[in-house]
């Protein structure tokens, strides 16, 4: 990217800690905040609110050009990020399972995949930008100043996902948790398009056993390195 338009990225897996080390990135840094994930979810809360198809040709025309101009908004703040669709707060909507089923579909249609692509890089603005997602380093934003890989092992990342279910009551199986991630990790790894990997030139900060102050403060020092804060 060029100088005027730094960019970081965050790539990894689900529940690895890499949202909320983009926050925190953001929030230091003052830089904007693009989460690639939640863009699916905006597809598929359109196409759900429109009763848009994966099976019609005009449906998928229409869901391929929202995904294109899409309106939104990332907001890094204290209590977590807040998520803004043309000026409607859809944070906890898009969190809800049909989203969640609607998105999975559409993020197989290559139209979709296609438009995401170019939004996605349109959130490179000055002063710089944090992005957040599954393929950042690798297709996105390959020339980013800093690419950051945030992982943890399979277990930790099932344990944090039961407690945070616990947390909001809602009943959870420990062991249905561990096998649905691992599901997803080879899914994720072993796919044709953007499969889940570090880049190359990426920094690998694997955050099992760690908190997030320990996870935060590997991420602070790589940035000060580059000179972007001082400590």
């Amino acid at each position: 990217m060029s100088a005027q338009v730094p960019v970081i990225t965050l790539d990894g897996p689900g529940g690895a800690g890499k949202g909320t080390l983009a926050g925190k990135l953001s929030t230091w840094l003052g830089w904007s905040l693009l989460d690639s994930g939640a863009l699916y979810r905006l597809v598929g809360l359109g196409a759900l609110r429109e009763n848009l198809s994966v099976d019609i040709d005009d449906d998928i025309q229409r869901a391929a050009d929202q995904a294109r101009a899409l309106d939104v908004r990332f907001i890094a703040g204290d209590d977590g990020q807040r998520i803004e669709l043309a000026g409607e707060n859809v944070t906890q909507t898009i969190r809800q399972d049909e989203i969640a089923k609607a998105a999975s579909r559409w993020a197989t249609i290559p139209a979709v995949r296609e438009a995401l692509l170019a939004r996605q890089r349109t959130f490179a603005a000055a002063p710089g930008l944090i992005a957040d997602g599954r393929d950042m380093g690798t297709m996105i934003f390959p020339e980013a100043d800093l690419k950051i890989f945030v992982t943890a092992s399979a277990e930790e990342r099932a344990r944090r996902r039961h407690e945070q279910l616990s947390a909001q009551g809602e009943p959870a199986s420990l062991s249905r948790i561990y096998r649905e991630i691992v599901d997803r990790d080879t899914r994720d790894a072993s796919r044709k398009a953007s499969p889940l990997k570090p880049a190359d030139d990426a920094y690998v900060i694997d955050t099992t056993g760690d908190s997030v102050t320990a996870s935060a403060r590997k991420v602070r020092d790589l940035v000060v390195a580059k000179g972007w804060l001082v400590d």
